[in-house]
């Protein structure tokens, strides 16, 4: 059956939501979009005219498309080298989806989408779309073809799993950008002390190379030494330039709404740092330099002017 310009409009009215809960759902933008394209796929093939409820048709043929992908991408990150981290999205991005409440803000933070690695793809269907996306647990009962006592039980099992791994406390772009330009002075002065006041006593930081750009496989834990890696990390090397390109302009933003450390060499992203900061301080860095991760960031990047970088590193 010939696509029509106005099923075209009809579906692209619900890209944007879609990319917003398939993001959340695969961690991975780039994954997003091919799942949305796959829905686009079956909606071209679909006799339009009897689908009563476009959005609920699509919801429920994007999710399962993403469980699908969830189940098979288990299997991929048992041999990804080094620690997977999600894909970073920058200020603006509209597969940030909505930001109204608290709960759809956390539930697109890094801390969040790396704990949500732990669920069962059917847990983390639930989680997204009753957590982020306030949809009753009756519409997700018929998304995901189960009871509703089943879709609240689900719910409430990865909620718990969910808080059970974090702490995160809520700031504001001005706040994120003290929290961050607090950070880089103390990276940035040579000296270990500095950054152990910063950080909580259980301070972890990882990295996500992707075997593209080498990142410890194990992060670092404790305050201690999670400062001593920070000093070294900002300290000037030219085996760094030789390995970024350059010497990296390093800029202070959010990412996924958490404070964030951008790092751009000649236009190109070439590292994302989020920090996770609670009452206690800045109790996470997740920084992801796989290049196949950056390249959405860089194309955001690109498409907005950020003003003078706080420093050039290295």
């Amino acid at each position: 059956m010939p696509v029509t310009m106005d099923d075209v409009e009809r579906f692209e009215v619900f890209r944007p939501r879609l990319e917003a809960i398939a993001y959340r759902l695969l961690g991975s933008a780039g994954e997003a979009e091919d799942a949305v394209q796959e829905t686009f796929l079956r909606w071209h093939a679909a006799d339009v005219d009897r689908i009563e409820v476009p959005e609920a048709w699509l919801t429920k043929v994007l999710t399962n498309v993403c469980r699908n992908q969830l189940t098979s991408a288990r299997a991929r990150r048992e041999t990804y080298v080094g620690q997977w981290l999600p894909e970073p999205l920058l200020p603006g991005d509209p597969m940030l989806g909505p930001a109204d409440t608290a709960e759809q803000r956390e539930s697109v933070s890094f801390a969040v989408l790396t704990l949500l690695e732990r669920l069962s793809p059917q847990e983390r269907a639930v989680y997204v779309l009753r957590e982020a996306f306030e949809y009753p647990h009756r519409e997700i009962a018929e998304i995901l073809d189960i009871s509703e006592a089943s879709s609240q039980q689900l719910f409430h099992r990865a909620k718990k799993r969910v808080a059970d791994g974090k702490a995160r406390t809520e700031i504001d772009e001005a706040a994120a950008r003290r929290v961050v330009e607090g950070f880089l002075a103390a990276a940035t002065s040579g000296r270990t002390e500095p950054l152990v006041q910063l950080l909580t006593d259980d301070a972890f930081a990882v990295g996500d190379g992707g075997g593209k750009v080498p990142a410890r496989a194990k992060a670092f834990e404790g305050a201690l030494a999670v400062a001593k890696f920070m000093r070294g990390l900002f300290k000037p090397g030219e085996a760094k330039r030789a390995l970024v390109g350059g010497s990296p302009d390093v800029y202070a933003t959010t990412a996924n709404g958490d404070p964030a450390i951008v790092a751009v060499v000649d236009g190109r992203v070439v590292g994302v740092m989020c920090l996770e900061v609670n009452a206690d301080g800045v109790a996470a860095f997740r920084t992801q330099i796989n290049p196949d991760k950056l390249v959405r960031a860089t194309e955001r990047w690109a498409a907005a002017d950020h003003g003078e970088p706080l420093l050039k590193a290295f």
